[in-house]
């Protein structure tokens, strides 16, 4: 009766140890949207807030970002900016930079309430 215990208890542990192993860390950036995003630019607000990370991000893995998203991170210069004023200075500055539609800068896109992100093809 002991022994089974024991190799109850082990199996636990193990099983345990390789859930926690598997398991992924999220780089979740909610501040970067809710704090700086979509209080700037009200006009694209209620599509923000429906694909959240799709507007720097695409796919499943966090780590593709779109061409706004790409350009956002070459602003800001470093990872994980908590500083609600330096992430307002990257988006101000990235407004005037061309966006993947042809004639229009991200902040062209955003006056005209569209989302300023385009997924690679």
């Amino acid at each position: 009766m002991r022994k089974s215990a024991t190799w109850m208890v082990c199996g636990v542990a193990v099983a345990g140890l390789i859930l926690a192993s598997s398991m992924r860390t999220a780089e979740a950036r909610p501040d970067y949207l809710n704090k700086a995003f979509i209080p700037m630019y009200e006009t694209t607000k209620a599509e923000a807030e429906k694909v959240k990370c799709g507007v720097c991000h695409y796919g499943t893995d966090k780590k593709n970002r779109n061409d706004y998203g790409k350009a956002m991170g070459e602003a800001l210069g470093g990872k994980n900016i908590k500083d609600v004023e330096k992430l307002k200075e990257a988006l101000t500055k990235i407004e005037k930079e061309k966006s993947s539609v042809e004639g229009k800068t991200f902040g062209d896109l955003i006056k005209d309430g569209k989302l300023p992100g385009k997924n690679p093809e």
